[in-house]
């Protein structure tokens, strides 16, 4: 445990490189239940995922969640906000099989810990051709 605790600072303290370089190394890369549960809040952490209607409340039952999920997927990073109390985190998870969806994550902290976590995911489209003048082209 105090292994854990060294990794997971407190977040409230960490600017956008830092918070950045937390979520690749620590939170995405090993997507531990462990390091998870480390990082929320402690008393009343909070998921949410809108497109699903779906919360889990409790840092507990956010492990179990993890321990039990079928495919971990690869989040890939693509920028973090930081605002005082508030990360805003854009990235692409990939779940494997072609199921690749963007993502953004609104991360609340509270006493250095994520306190809400509230995440949207949004599967790519072919932008319609009559807007192409308007427009360029990017890869993210």
């Amino acid at each position: 445990m105090a292994n854990q605790q060294r990794r997971v600072p407190n977040l409230q303290e960490l600017d956008e490189r830092e918070a950045h370089r937390f979520l690749t190394d620590v939170f995405f890369a090993e997507l531990s239940p462990e390091a998870v549960y480390e990082a929320n809040h402690p008393e009343d952490y909070a998921m949410e995922m809108p497109q699903s209607g779906e919360r889990i409340r409790g840092r507990e039952n956010m492990r179990h969640f993890h321990e039990a999920y079928p495919n971990t997927p690869s989040i890939r990073l693509r920028r973090v906000l930081v605002r005082d109390g508030l990360w805003v985190v854009e990235g692409v998870n990939d779940y494997g099989g072609g199921q690749v969806s963007d993502m953004v994550m609104i991360l609340e902290l509270k006493d250095g810990r994520i306190w809400r976590d509230r995440r949207y995911y949004a599967e790519p489209f072919e932008a319609p051709e009559w807007r192409a003048k308007w427009v360029e082209r990017v890869e993210f």
